[in-house]
């Protein structure tokens, strides 16, 4: 069987089993890691609960996550706290993890800040705050530039969802996923709703999309290998970071050959600008799910959407990437527990790194301006909130 013949082959590279999961740090705001999975079972956020997983698959976790519950806005010369409400970021990163990290690190709190300047949280602060964490990482492409130069072909997808006063925006920049969980007026069903677009070559409206930005190229996307990629390099058209496709200066030596693009150019190849959705939250909106592509590889909308409602809610995410993992060990015709001992980097053969955030609504919550619960700042993967970088 094909099997067996893998299992002869990644052998070599099984890790030691682990016995007990370690919890990583103390308190509200941590999770507990098993092996290569991280996971934050069951916590509350400003609107109702929450459930947070990502298992590892490369090296070094290229994606990054957050949570935060609490105030938007600061209002007045005395500091008092403005609405509050729930954040949630999912950042799939590709070429290694700076980018994500750099996110983690900067983009909530660009969001406050441009909150703050308006007293309120909108699409065109959603918009400002992209742009300002996508100036900030270029910001620090530069400044390593001659000692780290491969910084620049590091990207990342940016997925995000806010919740505030009654309204669930949705940004998306990349082919992460927000999907919505909706009972059926009448009936007891549960739909699964897309919020999210996304932004990757296999689309024909995203093909379009980019020849349409870029009329005086035509092989700005291209078909390589049966996969559609934008320059024939990256599957994806909108990010943050992947700097030697945003600016010319990046596309030279010492950046490696590999990474650079036959001749100048004189336009972004690809956008760091979100699509934004506005979503008046009601009483049929049960949960969203937001995940990294490496979940939606191997489960639709509406499996996972199906796997939520049939389950509690205490380790729902956890229960997700399983369900993916059991998929993805189905395909190679390998048992999913073999699957498990395979370690990092040989695991990237197998899946994705995959990150799932579930976020339940509270119709009692969804609403409210003040947040009578503990403030959150939870980091997906075990990683430790940082201040934020100055760029």
């Amino acid at each position: 069987m094909v099997g067996q013949t893998m299992m002869r082959i990644v052998r070599p590279c099984f890790k030691p089993s682990i016995s007990e999961a370690q919890v990583v740090g103390g308190g509200a705001g941590v999770g507990t890691r098993d092996g290569l999975l991280w996971y934050k079972d069951a916590g509350r956020h400003a609107c109702g609960d929450f459930s947070m997983a990502v298992v590892q698959a490369n090296n070094l976790l290229e994606d990054g996550s957050q949570v935060e519950a609490g105030p938007f806005v600061v209002e007045g010369a005395q500091g008092f706290a403005g609405p509050c409400g729930t954040f949630v970021g999912v950042y799939d990163g590709h070429g290694g993890p700076e980018t994500a990290r750099f996110i983690a690190d900067n983009l909530f709190h660009h969001l406050k800040k441009f909150a703050t300047e308006q007293q309120t949280v909108s699409a065109d602060v959603i918009r400002k705050t992209y742009a300002a964490t996508e100036e900030g990482f270029l910001n620090l492409v530069r400044k390593q530039w001659l000692i780290k130069p491969q910084i620049a072909s590091v990207g990342s997808c940016c997925l995000v969802g806010i919740i505030n006063e009654g309204v669930l925006y949705i940004a998306n920049a990349g082919d992460s996923r927000a999907v919505l969980g909706k009972v059926e007026r009448g009936g007891k069903d549960i739909k699964a709703v897309q919020l999210s677009s996304e932004h990757n070559a296999s689309f024909q409206s995203v093909r379009d999309e980019v020849r349409l930005l870029h009329p005086d190229d035509p092989r700005i996307v291209v078909l390589k290998h049966n996969v559609w990629r934008v320059k024939g390099i990256i599957q994806v058209s909108r990010s943050i970071g992947d700097a030697y496709l945003k600016s010319s200066e990046f596309n030279r030596e010492p950046l490696l050959a590999r990474f650079r693009i036959p001749g100048p150019f004189h336009k972004p190849i690809l956008c760091p600008e979100p699509s934004i959705l506005e979503h008046r939250l009601c009483a049929e909106d049960q949960f969203v799910i937001f995940a990294s592509d490496g979940l939606w590889e191997h489960l639709s909308n509406q499996e996972a959407v199906d796997i939520v409602n049939s389950s509690p809610r205490n380790g729902i995410a956890r229960r997700l990437i399983k369900a993916a993992l059991r998929e993805a060990a189905k395909k190679r015709e390998m048992r999913y527990s073999d699957l498990k001992k395979i370690d990092r980097g040989v695991r990237r053969h197998f899946h994705d790194d995959i990150t799932v955030a579930v976020l339940f609504m509270d119709p009692a919550l969804i609403g409210k301006r003040l947040y009578g619960g503990p403030l959150l700042s939870l980091r997906g993967g075990g990683g430790t909130p940082t201040l934020a970088q100055k760029c």
